[in-house]
């Protein structure tokens, strides 16, 4: 074979490379929206209101008979959701993993979530059932899609890459969180001059998340290609295969220890996402419209934030870049204690502090990760990951809550979370990446 001719085939696969990723990109831009608009911002409270709405006087519903706190619905079925996922990925991901087959496996879960999504329009009145039942189907179909569409990051980028195109992933996802969330406060905040009612602005946001899911996974689903995997054995009821998935990593103590290390600092950075608000409010006392914009700034910096970590790492490697960033987010989380009271330009100042280094810090770990999976389990190994990432998250709230339960202060409730940052650089620092890569049978790139 001619000089030539290698150099034309080498050319033409690094553009199916480029083409294959550009699409991958699309898939986070498609599905964030639902995180950013449904879970974050107007889900919560709306369907508390339906609930509330359904309650009997002593402020309870009974959903299959079982008395339930209406304020407590929201919180309840975000929990039942994270169980059908924690039954569902390990199954789901070694099914991908033994045919190689993960595309139409994506697209099922892609679609259920966006039609779940979009149903949430017709959540009116005292439907509170069918609002737990859409966010369940919805929530786990999420948390399913994502751990399929993490397990194509290692075939879609060689090592080199990986920090790259997992940072520009994580930007365009925050990237159109962003917009769609500025399109949908114009209507719910205008929705007099819309003509709506503020519920029929509600669900049509909550709808148009679903509608923007589906119309752009379109794209990732035209582009991203299967490979065929060699025969592997039967996959086993999702529990089995939970604990046959955890078993085989044990074989792998050194990709273990990372995802322990991950798990702790990511709780920590879920819970300062899900608390800094009721910091916000609660404690500094500030207006839902400056924590609105806070969100919206966190969103905006967070694309900027992924893209400058991402650059950082082609420097430093990428496990140097993310002890930086748990750095900087105890260091965030110490100006967070001081912040005075009724001053939304210093909350403004930490929303950028955080935004800055969110989506660089989750790009990394996905991209790191990525060089620790046993090649042919990618699936498989990233539903333990979404696991760390989704279903694991408790321990930070649990923390904030008993601390302010003791405490009585939001500032030491929000202080306490620097231990899962502290405990996470502890235990990364720890971890040899290059023999937990060669261990894992990869290739060790030059810098990591």
């Amino acid at each position: 074979m001619g000089t030539d001719t290698v150099r034309a085939q080498a050319a033409d696969e690094t553009a199916e490379r480029r083409r294959e990723q550009r699409g991958w990109y699309v898939y986070d831009w498609a599905c964030s929206v639902y995180s950013t608009s449904v879970l974050t911002v107007f889900l919560g409270p709306y369907l508390t209101s339906v609930a509330k709405s359904a309650a009997d006087a002593d402020g309870f519903v009974h959903p299959l008979g079982i008395p339930v706190r209406a304020g407590s619905f929201f919180a309840y079925a975000v929990s039942l959701s994270v169980i059908v996922a924690i039954l569902a990925m390990p199954l789901v991901g070694a099914a991908a993993d033994r045919t190689g087959r993960k595309k139409p496996l994506l697209a099922a879960a892609a679609y259920v979530g966006a039609a779940a999504t979009t149903g949430m329009f017709f959540l009116d009145g005292d439907r509170y059932l069918l609002g737990g039942a859409l966010l369940v189907v919805a929530n786990a179909a999420q948390s399913v899609a994502m751990m399929l569409y993490n397990s194509y990051l290692p075939q879609i980028a060689p090592p080199e890459e990986r920090d790259a195109v997992s940072s520009r992933g994580w930007a365009l996802g925050y990237a159109a969180g962003a917009l769609m969330l500025i399109a949908n406060l114009v209507l719910y905040l205008a929705h007099d001059s819309f003509g709506v009612s503020e519920s029929t602005a509600v669900r049509i946001c909550l709808a148009s998340a679903g509608l923007w899911w589906g119309a752009f996974a379109i794209i990732p689903l035209r582009r991203l290609r299967d490979r065929r995997s060699p025969a592997r054995e039967a996959a086993l009821p999702g529990r089995a295969q939970l604990a046959a998935t955890l078993r085989d990593m044990r074989r792998h103590p050194l990709t273990l220890a990372f995802l322990l290390a991950y798990l702790l600092y990511n709780d920590g950075i879920q819970t300062v996402i899900s608390q800094a608000s009721v910091y916000g409010s609660e404690e500094l006392g500030l207006e839902q419209s400056t924590l609105i914009v806070a969100v919206l700034l966190v969103q905006v910096l967070a694309v900027a934030g992924a893209l400058a970590l991402g650059r950082l790492a082609r420097t430093y490697g990428a496990k140097r870049t993310i002890l930086g960033s748990l750095v900087a987010w105890t260091l965030t989380l110490g100006a967070g204690y001081f912040l005075p009271a009724g001053a939304p330009v210093w909350f403004f100042v930490l929303a950028a502090g955080i935004g800055l280094v969110l989506g660089g810090s989750q790009a990394l770990s996905r991209s790191l990760f990525s060089h620790l999976v046993p090649p042919g389990k990618e699936a498989e190994y990233f539903s333990a990951y979404e696991l760390s990432d989704r279903g694991m998250s408790w321990l930070g709230p649990l923390l904030f809550g008993l601390t302010y339960q003791l405490t009585g202060s939001y500032r030491d409730a929000i202080i306490s979370l620097v231990a899962f940052f502290v405990l996470g650089f502890v235990l990364l620092a720890r971890v040899p990446v290059r023999q937990a890569i060669r261990d894992a049978g990869n290739p060790v790139p030059d810098r990591i």
